[in-house]
């Protein structure tokens, strides 16, 4: 039987950073993976290849304002979705890879199959081959993800009603595509399909869309893509999701009891994620999941049994990439003696539409409910001179600071490249910096950058200077 020091379950950002890290630690290291290519949800269903779709569909989107730079195209300018999903599975076949280069060049062994307790120190691995092994681990790391969740009265054929997996390999663009869901992977994807040509509508149950950040990139957002052409049917709750041959019908009413009927021959529920543990045979080895389907972790990532650790989407948080990253990267380190920490305020959130939307830190709502007095500093984008110039005027920057200290307490933003600059204020939080302490460093003109220093002076006795 081999023996390791660590054991991890699950290859996604979490379990391949955290192997990477157990390794350099000098620990002998597994990876145990179900599937056949390594990265998880995130690099093979996920994150890097609705980016790519993103990225193909805003270029095809741009060439509508071509002229507005003097650029005149000539002839019929059309969609090959096939080559576009084509190209987006390179780039996820390529990202796969760079992780199993990752592995071999690290010295970590890498098991096909899937992984389940026997117990607190032994793990079965059961292959697509009939065949199964078990390992034997001092630590074992719980890193096992998480799937897209449904609503019970929902039956998804991955078909015509599907989830964000098969949104992102279909075969034709929609002509409706109606989406149950007005959360980050919904909007996302639903903008991927509105540039190449859709109507796409969404049903949402809360009173706006990206309901968990601050109200003012919601109200903004909104307005961005109803411009573009996006319908929205919010504080709506969904009754019913009907196929029929090719069309699907939903049905969904708002608080008045008023019922709406949206026809399209594609839905995708996109209602938030759950954590995967099916398989898993977590109670052979004492593991505690909560009524959620949680591993039940303390603040160090250890589960009840102090040798098994969890991090990622199958643990409490938001169910981001980089948080797993973090997480998993602490655990290694706590196991080699170390005193690693992560503030989890300081894990920034993004939506990769156009307009970008990224925010770190206390929204108002949150500052308001605590009872946190603090002044706001606001700076649109259309205000910047490199706005103007590449035409994403859309937007605006918005700091929050404490009223007394003038720490900044929150750092919400929807503009051109948000999703980059959003990790200035990740820097600035982490070392407590004030909005004052922002305005005074200076930002190369002209950047998008630039409107990160105009809400810091605009928060620091509204002093903004461009506005």
């Amino acid at each position: 039987m081999n023996s390791f020091d660590v054991v991890i379950i699950g290859s996604g950002p979490g379990g391949y950073v955290s192997a990477i890290r157990c390794a350099q630690l000098g620990f002998k290291t597994a990876i145990i993976e179900k599937y056949s290519t390594l990265g998880g949800t995130c690099l093979n269903v996920g994150c890097i290849p609705s980016k790519a779709l993103l990225s193909s569909s805003h270029h095809y989107a741009e060439l509508a304002h071509f002229a507005d730079h003097g650029i005149e195209v000539s002839g019929e300018v059309k969609v090959n979705l096939e080559k576009m999903i084509a190209r987006k599975q390179a780039v996820v076949d390529q990202t796969s890879g760079g992780v199993k280069y990752l592995m071999d060049k690290n010295k970590i062994t890498v098991l096909e199959g899937l992984g389940s307790f026997v117990d607190a120190t032994h793990v079965a691995i059961a292959k697509a081959d009939g065949t199964s092994e078990t390992v034997e681990a001092k630590n074992i790391i719980i890193a096992t993800g998480s799937k897209p969740s449904n609503l019970p009265f929902i039956k998804i054929d991955k078909e015509r009603i599907i989830t964000s997996t098969e949104a992102l390999k279909l075969k034709e663009v929609p002509k409706h595509l109606v989406i149950i869901g007005g959360g980050v992977i919904g909007i996302e994807l639903g903008q991927v399909y509105l540039r190449l040509g859709a109507q796409v509508s969404v049903v949402e149950f809360m009173d706006r869309i990206i309901p968990g950040m601050d109200a003012s990139l919601s109200k903004e957002l909104t307005k961005v893509l109803k411009k573009q052409g996006m319908k929205f049917y919010v504080s709506h709750k969904v009754k019913s999701v009907e196929r029929n041959g090719d069309a699907v019908t939903v049905q969904a009413e708002n608080a008045k009891g008023e019922t709406i009927t949206l026809q399209g021959d594609y839905s995708l529920v996109s209602v938030g994620r759950r954590p995967y543990t099916d398989g898993l045979n977590a109670d052979k080895a004492g593991v505690k999941i909560s009524d959620r389907g949680m591993v039940e972790v303390n603040d160090h990532l250890q589960t009840n049994v102090p040798n098994i650790y969890a991090i990622g989407d199958v643990v409490r948080g938001a169910m981001l990439a980089h948080k797993a990253e973090e997480e998993g990267a602490m655990v290694a380190e706590i196991l080699a003696g170390q005193k690693p920490h992560i503030d989890y305020n300081l894990i920034p959130g993004v939506v990769y539409t156009w307009p970008e939307v990224a925010a770190v830190g206390q929204t108002e709502e949150q500052l308001k409910a605590s009872g946190v007095e603090f002044k706001s500093g606001t700076f649109p984008f259309k205000a910047l001179g490199r706005a103007r110039a590449s035409g994403d005027l859309d937007g605006f920057v918005k700091i929050l600071a404490d009223a007394k200290t003038d720490e900044v307490l929150g750092v919400h933003m929807i503009g051109a490249r948000c999703a980059d600059l959003i990790a200035e204020a990740v820097v600035a939080m982490e070392f407590k910096a004030s909005a004052e302490d922002i305005s005074r460093m200076s930002h190369a003109h002209p950047t998008f950058a630039e409107a990160i220093k105009e809400a810091a002076l605009a928060a620091t006795d509204n002093r903004a200077l461009h506005v």
